[in-house]
């Protein structure tokens, strides 16, 4: 098993972190979208309450949706810049 290099360590701590703040931030645009209404009209309590439970439960949906889709598009080869090039793109490997 070969060891990172502080490179690659490096990048793939920037894109997890890259990966939760654009998660957070989707799901705080989605969750405030779903949930205004209910603290900005003067809807029955049953009908806000619904909509905060599904702001939260869309907002959580979006987060982990947002996370895997930028981390599984991370390249995971021993090479990561040459992990995701499509097959005659790139240097030959032996």
């Amino acid at each position: 098993m070969s060891r990172r290099t502080q490179a690659q360590r490096d990048a793939i701590t920037v894109e997890i972190g890259y990966a939760l703040f654009s998660a957070a931030f989707a799901a705080a645009l989605v969750g405030g979208a779903v949930m205004g209404p209910a603290f900005a009209l003067d809807l029955p309590r049953s009908v806000a309450r619904a909509l905060r439970i599904a702001g939260l439960v869309l907002g959580a949906v979006v987060f982990t949706a947002r996370i895997v889709h930028v981390l599984w598009r991370f390249p995971r080869g021993r090479d990561g810049a040459q992990a995701n090039r499509p097959e005659g793109t790139g240097p030959e490997r032996p």
